[in-house]
C-alpha cells in the first residue's frame, strides 16, 4: 500500500467465468452491512474516460489492435481511475474493492499476448503511482469450464483461443506463487455461498 493512505485496497482477479464479479458484489454488501465505508470499482472503467477506453478495448470490431496498443490502453484507463477516484478514496479511509487491477495486465497481456512482463510492470508502476493492493483474491477455475460460463455474446478478449486463456491462467498462478502474502488463491470448485465463506475469511483478516 502506498504511504499515507488510510483506507484498504482489495482487488479481485481471475480468468473468464471465475465468478470474481459476483464475489466482489457480495463483499460490498457484506461490508455495507457492517456499516463500513466501501466502494466498488471495475477495470477497465470506473470513471468516464476509462469507460470510453473500455469500449475500445472490448469492441470485437477492433481486430487490428496491436498488443502494445492494447497494453497501453489498459494502463491509460488504470492511470485515470487511480488519479480520479481510487487514490482519493483511499486517502479518505475508504475500503476500495476493485474488480481487476495491474495483475490482469500481467496475466492477459504479458502471459496471454506475450508482451514483455518487465515492461508491463515498469509502465504499471508509473500508471498506478506505486499503489499496491493490501489483498488480492485470485479466483482460479479450469480454463475450459470458465470459458463455458461466459455470455453467448463474447467480447474481443473472451473470443481468443483456449491456448491464450490457458496462458492467462498460468500467468495468474505464477503471480500468486511469487507473492503469496498478497495474493490468495481461491479455487472455484464449490457453490458461490461456500466460496464466499472462504472470501470472507481473507477479507476479515485484512480488515
Amino acid at each position: 500500500m502506498a504511504m499515507g493512505l488510510k483506507g484498504k485496497f482489495i482487488t479481485f482477479e481471475g480468468s473468464e467465468g471465475s465468478g470474481k464479479s459476483t464475489q466482489s458484489a457480495l463483499v460490498v454488501e457484506y461490508l455495507k452491512a457492517k456499516k463500513l465505508p466501501v466502494m466498488l470499482l471495475r477495470e477497465p472503467g470506473g470513471v468516464k474516460i476509462s469507460e470510453k477506453i473500455r469500449e475500445m478495448l472490448l469492441d470485437v470490431k477492433n481486430t487490428l489492435m496491436a498488443d502494445e496498443c492494447e497494453t497501453l490502453l489498459y494502463m491509460a484507463a488504470r492511470a485515470q481511475l487511480v488519479k480520479e477516484v481510487l487514490k482519493p478514496a483511499l486517502e479518505e479511509g475508504k475500503i476500495v474493492i476493485c474488480d481487476r487491477f495491474l495483475d490482469s495486465t500481467i496475466a492477459y497481456q504479458g502471459w496471454g499476448n506475450k508482451v514483455d512482463v518487465g515492461a508491463i510492470e515498469a509502465i504499471g508502476n508509473f500508471a498506478v503511482a506505486g499503489l499496491k493492493p493490501d489483498l488480492t483474491l485470485l479466483f482460479d477455475i479450469d480454463t475450459k469450464e470458465g470459458l463455458s460460463r461466459t455470455n453467448a455474446k463474447k467480447d474481443r478478449i473472451e473470443l481468443r483461443s483456449l491456448d491464450y486463456h490457458t496462458r492467462v491462467r498460468q500467468g495468474y498462478l505464477d503471480i500468486a506463487k511469487k507473492e503469496p502474502k498478497r495474493v490468495k488463491v481461491i479455487s472455484v470448485d464449490a457453490s458461490k455461498e461456500v466460496i464466499f465463506e472462504r472470501v470472507k475469511r481473507h477479507i476479515d483478516k485484512v480488515l
